[in-house]
């Protein structure tokens, strides 16, 4: 509860120290330099500048919560005579709110980074009807596994390796397209937090523990396939499509691309802050979606509901997802469901649950008047002779 015993002086200092925290570095305000230019202990003056603000524990007394907090209930103590002695209000984290403010908070921050120059294509010539597509299923870089507990090991180098490996393998047999469309289809990132646990469920993960460097070697690897098919084709689009274990990283790997990238025009990265994002080439239209959220028989219904004049000038539909790991594919009303695999290991968790598939990446040529027309797989085998 509030302390009624600070003069209205108190609460101005409180409020004043706090507001000349904020900067364009930091626009949120620090509470810790605020409570050491006044010379407070740190609790003491966050007790402080909560009295100033009027605020009960997490929620203010008027029944407005901080950004980023959603109200789950109210606790209020009653006295003999009726009258309310205190209150008090449960709150809890809207997760749709702060992933929306980690976003702004990594636009800011990726203002900043150092943009690549534009590199020429090469003078070939591409076809135009062609669209090479290579969906990537859950990477899981950062997570670690053991060979004698999971059957195979796996680490981020394992992860980069192999992911590159790919990639350069499958560019090799792509037809000279224009266009090649490589797609994340979430869960990039084994963890999203410094804890190693999954930000939904709190599941605890087997993961290499230095968040930092799988963030780096992620990125690296990402960037190294981006060239590599940039070496193939005139033009190339990154798709970022956010996973149930990476829901800010994942987003804020998309937003860092977006901005390294923002002066190379062969370039797009489809940085939209959307679970599901979607390319047209003629007449075929594709989804792309990690799929923890939907069922594989809903996912036509919104493709056509989220780009309606797309599915009507189309003929050939396709959704892209990931999240089982399994091989997959199911034609529904009007569109293919294709759920790809994984090229990462088991983990123990997955195989003590006996989730065990098979491990590879495709390479999908779409053709803007046909859909598919061609296809090509690049198997773990094929990666483990090569290395």
């Amino acid at each position: 509860m509030a302390n009624p015993g600070l003069s209205d002086a108190e609460k101005q200092e409180a409020l004043e120290a706090f507001e000349a925290t904020k900067t364009p570095e930091c626009p949120q305000g620090n509470k810790a330099a605020a409570a050491d230019a006044l010379g407070l202990p740190r609790e003491t003056y966050r007790n402080r500048l909560r009295a100033a603000r009027g605020v009960v524990g997490r929620a203010d007394v008027d029944g407005s919560v901080p950004d980023g907090y959603i109200i789950k209930g109210r606790s209020t103590l009653y006295g003999p005579d009726g009258e309310v002695k205190a209150e008090w209000v449960k709150t809890t984290a809207d997760r749709e709110r702060l992933l929306e403010m980690a976003l702004d908070a990594v636009k800011e921050s990726a203002k900043a980074l150092p943009k690549l120059k534009p590199r020429p294509a090469k003078d070939k010539s591409y076809n135009d009807d062609l669209m090479t597509v290579i969906p990537w299923g859950d990477p899981h870089f950062g997570m670690y596994a053991w060979a004698e507990e999971s059957g195979d090991d796996f680490d981020v180098d394992i992860a980069r390796r192999d992911l590159c490996g790919a990639v350069d393998y499958l560019v090799s047999q792509a037809p000279s397209s224009r266009q090649c469309v490589i797609a994340n289809l979430g869960d990039f990132f084994h963890a999203d937090n410094m804890a190693g646990m999954t930000p939904g469920h709190g599941h605890v993960l087997d993961v290499d523990t230095r968040l930092q460097r799988v963030m780096r070697i992620g990125v690296s690897a990402v960037r190294q396939c981006i060239h590599t098919a940039l070496s193939h084709h005139e033009m190339v689009h990154f798709v970022p499509v956010v996973g149930n274990h990476d829901p800010v990283l994942g987003m804020a790997m998309g937003v860092l691309l977006a901005n390294v990238y923002e002066n190379e025009p062969r370039v797009k990265v489809h940085d939209a802050p959307t679970l599901r994002h979607y390319i047209r080439h003629g007449k075929t239209l594709m989804g792309f979606v990690h799929g923890d959220r939907t069922k594989d028989r809903d996912l036509p219904g919104i493709m056509a509901t989220e780009r309606p004049e797309d599915w009507g000038i189309t003929k050939h539909r396709y959704f892209f997802r990931g999240h089982h790991h399994h091989d997959s594919r199911q034609e529904f009303n009007g569109c293919i469901v294709e759920q790809v695999r994984t090229l990462a290991a088991n983990d123990a968790y997955a195989t003590g649950g006996g989730w065990l598939s098979g491990r590879d990446m495709k390479l999908i040529v779409m053709h803007s008047e046909y859909g598919e027309v061609a296809r090509t797989t690049c198997g773990i085998d094929m990666l483990r002779d090569a290395a």
